[in-house]
């Protein structure tokens, strides 16, 4: 092994930023950083198996855990014995973190704990979460001691100096513009994990994008936690689309720029054209939808309504009929009855969502969505199933509507599989040269992936 084996979970800023940890904590063999996810009560639960797995797994190694629920209940991993370190999301991009932490554990201690001690050490936990949620306040502020160091993330406002790096197992590289978020929805927990929104000043991402080029990357993803907010805390207060616009002029020999997700009440005149227009802006929009109840779209305090989810495809598809929209969608928020939920469902048809993640809602601690009254797990479960399989649908006529087709095709790794522009999965019978673009006849669909051959 060669440096740090890294744990990622959730979502992409935090592939892009396991990459850079991988560069800062190089060297360090015996090191595992589980990179954690708070979107869920299941991501946590996620992340806190892949903790116990790690460790049986290398019983000698050194467990850091940082990320998103390591930063909003670092008591949960400080009270596991398999943790040797808890960082929080300002320190994991500090090289001196994983340094700092190195020898933490005594050999001896890394097996498992008495029953008294993991239950002290539960109790524990389970005292701080309780003082939390009674203060109302869903982030640990801070919390500091030799295993611990989490700092005040509602504090940080300097954008983050370390820039992304590639995610080394993908052709396509996440470039990290902007983190943090303004916004409090009432089920999230993550601008209490992340912070205030922070942009990236457009140079160093433009230095960034130039260096991947030059490395061999076809494909950038931009990446944040709302990255349709990327540049009003910058002079000038440059918008998302200003930024597309100075990357392809400044990197012309960038030929795919993808957006991860936006929030669609936020795509101005500007980025809208870039979408709709730009050949090298890529057709496949991830929407933050949640919803397509008017009412529950309220109490989740988000900003747009039902009618501007779909007003926003339609423009979109009338722009530029080969774009593919994907999107969040929780199932089962509190208060939810049967006729709001099928209101989401129809939303699944109305807006073509072919790239559905869809939620189970799940009750996040000292958020305000906590406190309303809760539709039984049962029911979310089911309506979960339900909203996955009209997705599923969807996706299956999109995909069969594209056999026939020509595609442009960017060869993963494995020279074998890769992606179409609007983000389609394709397998090639025979290898094909990793990291090319390839133009490819689509001449079959089978197990939900595109089969092609390459064009004559």
């Amino acid at each position: 092994m060669s440096g740090p084996d890294i744990i990622t979970m959730g979502c992409r800023l935090n592939i892009a930023e396991s990459e850079a940890i991988r560069g800062m904590a190089a060297g360090q063999d015996d090191l595992i950083v589980v990179n954690s996810c708070a979107v869920t009560a299941e991501a946590v639960r996620q992340t806190r198996q892949a903790i116990r797995r790690a460790r049986r797994e290398r019983p000698d190694a050194r467990i850091i855990v940082t990320g998103c629920a390591a930063q909003t209940e670092p008591e949960t991993f400080t009270a596991m014995a398999e943790v040797d370190g808890v960082i929080g999301n300002r320190e994991k991009m500090e090289a001196e973190s994983y340094a700092s932490l190195s020898r933490q554990r005594p050999d001896s201690d890394v097996s498992a704990p008495s029953a008294p001690s993991r239950e002290l050490n539960g109790l524990h936990a389970e005292a701080q979460r309780t003082r939390r949620e009674r203060s109302g306040i869903p982030a640990f502020a801070g919390m500091t001691g030799e295993r611990v160091r989490v700092s005040d993330i509602m504090a940080v406002r300097e954008a983050a100096p370390h820039m992304a790096s590639a995610f080394a197992e993908h052709a396509r590289a996440f470039l990290e513009v902007q983190n943090g978020c303004d916004h409090r929805c009432t089920f999230c927990i993550i601008p209490y994990g992340r912070g205030n929104s922070r942009s990236v000043p457009a140079g160093a991402v433009i230095d960034k994008a130039r260096e991947l080029v030059a490395a061999g990357y076809q494909e950038i993803v931009l990446t944040g936690v709302d990255v349709t907010s990327y540049g009003p805390d910058l002079p000038g207060s440059p918008s998302l689309g200003l930024l597309v616009e100075r990357i392809l002029k400044a990197v012309p020999a960038l030929p795919r720029l993808r957006l991860s997700s936006i929030d669609s009440v936020e795509i101005d005149a500007r980025l809208f054209d870039l979408i709709a227009h730009e050949p090298r802006v890529m057709p496949h929009l991830h929407l933050s939808l949640q919803a397509g109840d008017d009412l529950i779209l309220k109490r989740m305090k988000r900003r747009h309504a039902r009618a501007d989810a779909i007003r926003i495809v339609e423009r979109l598809k009338a722009a530029r009929p080969d774009i593919s929209i994907g999107a969040d969608i929780i199932a089962g928020f509190p208060t939810e009855d049967e006729a709001m939920f099928g209101n989401s469902l129809r939303l699944v048809e109305e807006c073509a969502i072919v790239h559905g993640h869809v939620f189970p809602y799940s009750p996040r601690a000292g958020t305000p969505a906590a406190r309303m009254p809760q539709v039984d797990r049962a029911t979310v479960k089911a309506r979960a199933a339900r909203l996955r399989a009209a997705c599923a649908a969807q996706r299956q006529a999109w995909l069969e509507g594209l056999v026939g087709t020509e595609q442009s095709v960017l060869v993963e790794r494995s020279g074998t599989a890769g992606h179409a522009e609007n983000f389609a999965p394709v397998r090639f019978p025979t290898p094909r040269p990793p990291s090319s673009i390839v133009r490819a006849t689509i001449t079959a669909l089978e197990n939900g992936v595109l089969i092609a051959q390459e064009a004559a």
